[in-house]
């Protein structure tokens, strides 16, 4: 397993990037817009990570900004920990077979979610390609929140 990012939403990008890279020293590593899912995201390295966060796309922080007003409240601003694996499916096999629930399947051979003890969202990726989606993957449906 190896950490990717932390994501945090903002209510004002061109605020929050002003103090994520004007006042804490912060670079912007990537950006990436999608007008059909009505978000940026932009992808920040500390100083000292902004090399290797260019090299491996890690250790980022990802703000997400989602273009239609919304007020976050009870944590949502936080979005979730982002871990990549080398084999989703073991990974989420694994975390079953110790009592662990998962809120997301990974159907796409590609992306889950779990929630620790205290309510964290935790995303696992899939190194490289999206592994073939297969059962019982497939045919699970998302539980509670993520």
């Amino acid at each position: 397993m190896r950490y990717l990012h932390t994501m945090v939403r903002v209510r004002n990008l061109d605020e929050s990037l002003d103090f994520y890279c004007n006042k804490l020293g912060m670079h912007e590593i990537n950006r990436m817009e999608s007008e059909q899912g009505r978000f940026t995201l932009v992808y920040l390295a500390a100083p000292l990570d902004a090399d290797q966060a260019r090299q491996h796309e890690a250790p980022l922080l990802e703000l997400t900004y989602n273009w239609d007003a919304e007020d976050y409240t009870g944590g949502r601003n936080f979005g979730h920990i982002a871990f990549e694996v080398d084999d989703i499916y073991a990974t989420c096999q694994k975390l079953m077979e110790g009592g662990v629930l998962i809120n997301r399947p990974p159907r796409d051979g590609h992306m889950a979610f779990i929630r620790s003890p205290d309510q964290i969202s935790i995303e696992f990726l899939q190194k490289g390609s999206p592994l073939k989606p297969s059962e019982p993957w497939v045919s699970m449906s998302n539980t509670g929140v993520w």
